[in-house]
């Protein structure tokens, strides 16, 4: 690979590509010898495999290959300073139990990121990102000002304005506490819209809404690497992503993402607001 300016956010995104779809491919064979369970994290039932780490592992190394002077920050513990400005964030297998289940909806998410304060809850701006989705074959893909791809094909989405016939995704956590507020945001939401879809990788969902296959995506919960390479994704589709509130940008908090003149009404649907 080629090293990239540090800004040069379209070359940044085919190397986040790249890895991607290198990482993606090795997870894929190591599934076919079975998945070893290595750890759990916030509950007994959120689990790490050894496919998490050594994709994580190969992922790193690659990034620092191609921009020594990088930053990254992994879902499974790399942790690493960069003097350059940019951080990569990066979750090697969003969808770990999609992955141990055999179930397709699993992705590599790979985002190139810079501070910014107003961008996420977590600091970060994604300027480049990829998201590949193995068992699909997918690789969602976008750089800042470039718009966004699948598989080289722009992607849009869906321009849904009422609340009543969106198709919503979301997702749930894996521990007692999380998952009864977010049963509260589901009961309050369901009622009044098409319908709820929920993958089991946040990354895919919100590639999918920007790729138009849902109306609407909200979460409380995500982490950074489950959202910085998809925020983007889905902004440069053409989405309004948002906190909590006003003031608040979107993150672990909240996250709600939709047309601009729906995502509002959906946040003070699901907050109860």
């Amino acid at each position: 690979m080629t090293p990239a300016q540090p800004h040069d956010a379209q070359q940044l995104a085919s190397i986040a590509s790249e890895v991607a779809v290198a990482a993606g491919k090795r997870i894929l064979e190591l599934r076919r010898g079975g998945v070893a369970v290595a750890a759990s994290k916030s509950s007994e039932v959120d689990i790490v495999t050894e496919a998490d780490r050594a994709s994580e592992q190969m992922v790193v190394e690659a990034l620092l290959a191609a921009r020594p002077d990088d930053g990254v920050l992994g879902e499974e513990g790399a942790g690493i300073t960069g003097t350059s400005g940019i951080t990569w964030v990066i979750d090697p297998i969003d969808g770990t139990v999609n992955y141990l289940y055999d179930l397709p909806a699993y992705a590599v998410s790979i985002a190139a990121t810079v501070p910014d304060t107003a961008a996420s809850a977590d600091g970060r701006r994604a300027i480049a990102g990829a998201v590949f989705a193995p068992r699909t074959g997918e690789l969602f893909e976008a750089w800042q000002g470039g718009g966004s791809r699948l598989n080289g094909s722009p992607l849009a989405i869906s321009g849904k304005q009422q609340l009543a016939t969106a198709l919503v995704g979301t997702g749930f956590g894996y521990t007692a506490e999380r998952r009864t507020e977010q049963a509260a945001m589901l009961s309050r939401t369901l009622p009044k819209v098409r319908d709820i879809r929920r993958s089991g990788s946040a990354a895919y969902d919100i590639c999918s809404f920007a790729a138009g296959r849902l109306d609407a995506f909200y979460e409380h919960g995500l982490q950074p690497w489950d959202y910085a390479a998809a925020l983007l994704i889905a902004r440069e589709a053409g989405a309004t992503v948002i906190g909590v509130d006003d003031t608040t940008a979107p993150g672990e908090p909240g996250f709600f993402a939709a047309d601009a003149q729906l995502v509002g009404e959906l946040r003070g649907l699901v907050l109860g607001a």
